[in-house]
């Protein structure tokens, strides 16, 4: 059974994110929000057309971090075993 989207705002994924032990200020949320000189953003945020506000939908966010998480774990260097 499919979840109904959550979409969050910016301190609302401030605050998820926080309750994973990830704590960022405003400022670097902001920042992953922005777009970069081409156009890419650090994290999947999205202007809404309603009110115009950056939405990011919860999933998607911990879908990130986690990705993220793995990606490092892979790139760890084993300690040799004798």
């Amino acid at each position: 059974m499919n979840e109904k989207p959550q979409f969050l705002n910016l301190d609302e994924a401030r605050e998820l994110l926080a309750s994973c032990n990830i704590v960022l200020n405003e400022r670097q949320m902001q920042r992953a929000a922005e777009p970069n000189a081409a156009g890419q953003r650090k994290l999947p945020f999205f202007r809404d057309p309603i009110d115009g506000r950056l939405r990011i939908e919860k999933n998607a966010l911990l879908r990130v971090y986690h990705l993220r998480i793995k990606a490092a774990e892979n790139l760890a260097i084993s300690p040799d075993v004798n």
